[in-house]
């Protein structure tokens, strides 16, 4: 599938957001915080998972599923859900932040961390970012310290049940401390490269390294 393929590109939500960007709605001009505070500048807690997404949300049957890990490493791989299931699992508590204002706090997630995975794919000298494709064909773009954070990982469950196919179920990846853009639902394939290249929301208004406590929304921020 062509990355941006599936992507409805004109869509009310995308539309909608790239208005955003443009008139640089949310932002508080705040930029640093004290360290005994939790919520990021801008945001706002919700008890729910609001679901967010371009129009689309794949059916993937598990006995058609793959994940494929690709580029610069020096280990491949290309799993099934059975493979994925047979790795290393590790389970964390954490906040997320989404671009759009709200915030969540004390997440349970179960899954692969992505040191786990780095460990296993051996990423090349050359590689320095992470580029994420999902079944929707949906992309976004981290550089590879971020991808690497400890408490970074692909999940499948969240609250000890399986991840909704709404919340990206199978798998996502889940990056807590960069907005939850950056935390591709139902992932497809995990490209190393050695030069940044721009995503879906990337492309379309926004920051290209989305760190919430610096307000990194848009790219006019940049």
């Amino acid at each position: 599938m062509p990355d941006d393929a599936a992507l409805p590109a004109d869509s009310k939500l995308t539309r909608s957001k790239r208005g955003w960007a443009q008139s640089g709605k949310f932002l508080t001009g705040r930029v640093s915080r004290p360290e005994t505070e939790r919520l990021p500048p801008g945001q706002h807690l919700v008890r729910d998972w609001p679901v967010l997404d371009l129009g689309l949300q794949p059916d993937i049957p598990l006995d058609h599923w793959r994940l494929d890990v690709t580029g610069a490493v020096e280990h491949p791989v290309s799993w099934s859900w059975r493979d994925f299931l047979a790795q290393k699992q590790s389970r964390e508590v954490t906040d997320i932040h989404c671009v759009t204002t709200w915030s969540r706090y004390d997440n349970n997630w179960e899954g692969l961390l992505t040191r786990d995975l780095l460990d296993l794919v051996m990423p090349k000298e050359e590689a320095g970012f992470v580029l994420l494709h999902s079944y929707d064909g949906y992309t976004t773009n981290l550089a590879l310290e971020d991808f690497a954070a400890p408490d970074a990982m692909l999940v499948h469950s969240w609250e000890g049940k399986p991840l909704t196919r709404e919340h990206g179920g199978p798998l996502r990846l889940m990056v807590p401390h960069l907005y939850f853009w950056k935390s591709a639902k139902w992932l497809q394939k995990i490209e190393f490269r050695p030069a940044d290249r721009r995503g879906f929301w990337e492309e379309n208004g926004y920051h290209n390294h989305a760190d919430p406590w610096k307000e990194e929304r848009y790219s006019a921020d940049e």
